[in-house]
This record gives structure tokens, sequence and C-alpha cells, in this order.
């Protein structure tokens, strides 16, 4: 079966990415499902999607192989159609919390290889299957990657993770540079609270900040949340724009005395 709107999202058997396939398929995208491995996680993750009507494609491969990409793309376009979207959502976080001064060059190359130099040759690979291909402009192509507010707003403790999202945030803009001209759209979707098993050991603190006045409405952002975000931008509700920053945070990030 061929899809008029394909997408692959990153990082998707669970968490934010689970949210985003849910809300693209809601919308008749055909979804190809990933994480590191066929996990008992990501065979769930597809029957559930298949359980709302989808078409699906398990696609397990670890984005830090990057000799793999244009392989995994293409058994995509093979069981699903031509590609149309790519999310960039798969991410790590910090092996230790801590001091700045302590960061060991393992835990920073972690987040480094797979918060930035994964989604640059992901979006690398994705562009170039692009503009090999003959494409049907009526459709709407974009290339999305989920940052964080941490690409802004420091978080001391967690100094690379940081560093590497403020990395990927300026990948997203180098792309939406690039291909504007080929009427591709690149966005740069930066989450601030939200409950995800990733955040499961400081959410309920953070939960009663939010509350507090810590974001400017008082709640934490759930992954149907960030879902709803992609799949508008996804399917061109933003039109005549690219590069921009949606910052998906409550208002966490505007300044206020």
């Amino acid at each position: 079966m061929k899809n008029n709107h394909v997408a692959l999202v990153t990082g998707s058997s669970r968490g934010i990415g689970l949210g985003i396939a849910c809300e693209l398929a809601a919308r008749g995208f055909a979804i190809a499902l990933n994480a590191p491995s066929l996990d008992d996680e990501l065979l769930k993750a597809v029957e559930l999607l298949k359980g709302e009507g989808a078409d699906v494609f398990a696609a397990p491969f670890d984005v830090c192989e990057i000799e793999r990409h244009s392989e995994v793309l293409n058994a995509i376009e093979a069981n699903l159609g031509p590609l149309t979207t790519l999310v960039n959502n798969a991410g790590v976080g910090v092996i230790h919390r801590g001091d700045p001064l302590a960061v060991t060059s393992e835990s920073f190359d972690r987040c480094m290889s797979v918060n930035a130099k994964a989604v640059f040759f992901l979006s690398q690979a994705f562009s170039k299957m692009l503009l090999s291909q003959e494409r049907d402009h009526k459709n709407f192509y974009s290339l999305i990657n989920i940052t964080s507010s941490n690409a802004v707003a420091v978080a001391v403790p967690r100094s690379e993770y940081c560093a590497s999202k403020a990395a990927a945030s300026m990948i997203t803009k180098t792309f939406a540079v690039r291909l504007g001209a080929e009427n591709i759209h690149v966005y740069d979707v930066q989450p601030g609270l939200i409950d995800t098993e990733m955040t499961a050991p400081v959410i309920k603190q953070y939960e009663e900040r939010a509350k507090a006045g810590l974001t400017v409405l008082p709640r934490i952002g759930t992954p149907g949340d960030m879902g709803k975000i992609v799949s508008a931008l996804a399917s061109g509700d933003l039109p005549y724009t690219t590069g921009q920053v949606i910052s998906a945070d409550a208002g966490l990030l505007i300044s206020r005395y």
C-alpha cells in the first residue's frame, strides 16, 4: 500500500515519540515506528497504532548507526511509500546529573552522538532521499526536530545535555536554510516540562512548581500535547513558515519579573 503521507518518528516506542506517532496516525499518516531494537515496547506500540487503523512499519535501528540510515529509509519507503516527514525525536539524558566540572567525556559524547550527530546525519539522509526523487508537490514535506527548552535555558546539572540540544537547534536552522528552496519545511520543537518515562524521577516536583507559577500555564505537558503540535506542523497547518522554534513549554521561558 502506498500512502500520501509517510512519517518516520525516531524514538517512538514510548513517551513523546509515541505521542507524536499517535497524533500523526490520527491525521492519516502512515508511520514508521523506531526504537534501538525490536523489543516488547516497540511491538506494543506497533499494535497500538494498528488498533487505531494506522498503516505501521516497525523500523528498529540505533540512530547513531549512521551507515544504516539510507538502508532504513529505503526499507520504510518499500513498505509504506515515499517518505514525506521525518521527526527526529530520539534522545538521551545525562549519565549522571552533577557539576559541569565533573562531566565525563563518555556522558558528553553520548549526548552529542544521539541528540546532535544522529539528528544531523539522519536529516542529511532524509534530505538526499527527497531531493533524489520526483516529488508530488501537492504533498507537504517536513523535517521536525524535537530538541528541548534546554537548548536555550541552562540546567547546570545537565550541562552536556543542554549543549547537545543547543547543537540540534542550530542543525534545524541550517537545514531550514538549505531546504527552503526545495519546499521542505523545517522546525525545531522545544518541549518544556513533559510527563514521560525519562522525566519520571523529577516530574512530580516540577508539577508542583508549575502550579506555583514556574510555567505561565499552570500544568506540565503530555506526550499528546507534543503530538498535536507536531502533527499540525507536519500537516502544513502553519503555511509560509520554516526554521521556527516552537516553544512547547507553557510559557516557561517567557522573561518575567
